[in-house]
């Protein structure tokens, strides 16, 4: 048996989607410029991340594309040292990619 330092490739399944969030997500500023630590109280608020993986089944996105979802929605994982999160396809609001036509008129 190999060693337990191997890495194993893994392959996404079904419509699952694995997304890292950003390190900056973790803290805002306001308009004015007043930071807001994440540890402060928002109702229900949605959070921006990075697709890394994605399961053969999923249509909505592609690797390296920005999707929008809630974080009661997911399961953290660590892979290679780095916490990922698994969801759902059904658990993202929005896609946010160069290759989508820009028909709500909202950009980031």
């Amino acid at each position: 048996m190999a060693g337990s330092d191997d890495k194993l490739p893994i392959k996404m399944l079904n419509d699952r989607v694995l997304v890292k969030i950003s390190d900056k997500d973790g803290e805002r500023k306001s308009s004015g410029g007043i930071v807001i630590p994440a540890t402060a109280q928002v109702a229900k608020r949605l959070v921006w991340a990075t697709v890394v993986a994605q399961g053969q089944n999923v249509r909505s996105c592609e690797v390296g594309d920005k999707v929008l979802f809630s974080p009661d929605d997911r399961y953290e994982v660590e892979v290679q040292g780095e916490d990922l999160v698994m969801l759902r396809e059904r658990e993202l609001h929005a896609v946010a990619a160069e290759r989508i036509e820009a028909s709500t008129g909202l950009y980031l």
